[in-house]
């Protein structure tokens, strides 16, 4: 088997593409923030099947849990987190809905995710060159 054909690095290789292509389409919504009926585009994220070997991308929730006599409760409140539900976005007059402040927020989101998976990706390979004795 190539060290190619190893699942975990297959995730992480097509995790950073799509963090490659996601950084093109922000950064042609930030450059087109002026262009009139320009609306902002985004990339779906990459879903991984659970049982192949592979995560799975959706999102879960996280239920709070108490751990000490200490801790605050969450009584008569959702044991979960909320999520931000922003309903739409402002349109300029020209037509315009780029918010680049929504735009910079996932750049910097985007980039700080890419970092992670690089690094997670060399690490394996180092596991892997330091497991074989080549490292």
């Amino acid at each position: 088997m190539a060290i190619s054909d190893l699942p975990t690095l297959s995730i992480l290789r097509t995790k950073m593409q799509w963090h490659q292509e996601r950084q093109s389409v922000l950064a042609d919504n930030v450059s087109n923030s002026n262009t009139p009926n320009f609306r902002p585009r985004d990339l779906v994220e990459p879903k991984f099947e659970i049982g192949s070997g592979k995560v799975d991308g959706g999102a879960t929730t996280l239920a709070m849990a108490r751990t000490s006599t200490g801790h605050i409760g969450a009584d008569g409140a959702d044991p979960t987190f909320g999520e931000n539900k922003r309903a739409g976005f402002l349109t300029r007059p020209a037509g315009n809905a780029v918010s680049l402040e929504d735009e910079m927020l996932k750049v910097s989101a985007n980039q700080m995710d890419y970092a992670a998976v690089t690094s997670l990706y060399s690490k394996s390979l180092h596991l892997i060159k330091t497991a074989i004795g080549k490292g």
